[in-house]
């Protein structure tokens, strides 16, 4: 399901794949995000995504209310607080991605399925 905004002069739909690339942009610039994450369904090993493809570790679902239902595959630094890291990016998101979107943000789950050490 889309996103949708009525205005006075019409509607304006928001599909998920835009919310998802946002969200992905915003998530990897927050303090101890590495990067996004996938999950190869195959041998079950976590991959760090590319700029490019930031969307395939976000699932995105927008309720019958019209809200926003968000889980962040994250692969995080080592030696940082996850939940540091973890309210970092709660607050980043829902604050950006409510602003850039128009709806609100009922729920933002985040699964830790790595960690690396920066170089």
């Amino acid at each position: 399901m889309n996103g949708r905004i009525d205005s006075g002069l019409g509607q304006i739909v928001i599909d998920t794949d835009v919310i998802a690339t946002y969200a992905g942009s915003v998530a990897v610039e927050c303090f101890g995000i590495i990067g996004m994450a996938a999950v190869s369904m195959k041998d079950g090993l976590v991959k760090l995504l590319r700029r490019d493809s930031l969307k395939h570790g976000i699932n995105v679902r927008i309720t019958e209310d019209n809200k926003i239902r968000l889980d962040f595959h994250v692969i995080v630094a080592y030696g940082v607080n996850i939940s540091t890291i973890a309210d970092n990016l709660v607050s980043n998101v829902k604050y950006k991605v409510e602003a850039f979107t128009g709806l609100e943000i009922e729920k933002i789950n985040i699964f830790v399925e790595g960690v690396r050490a920066i170089d």
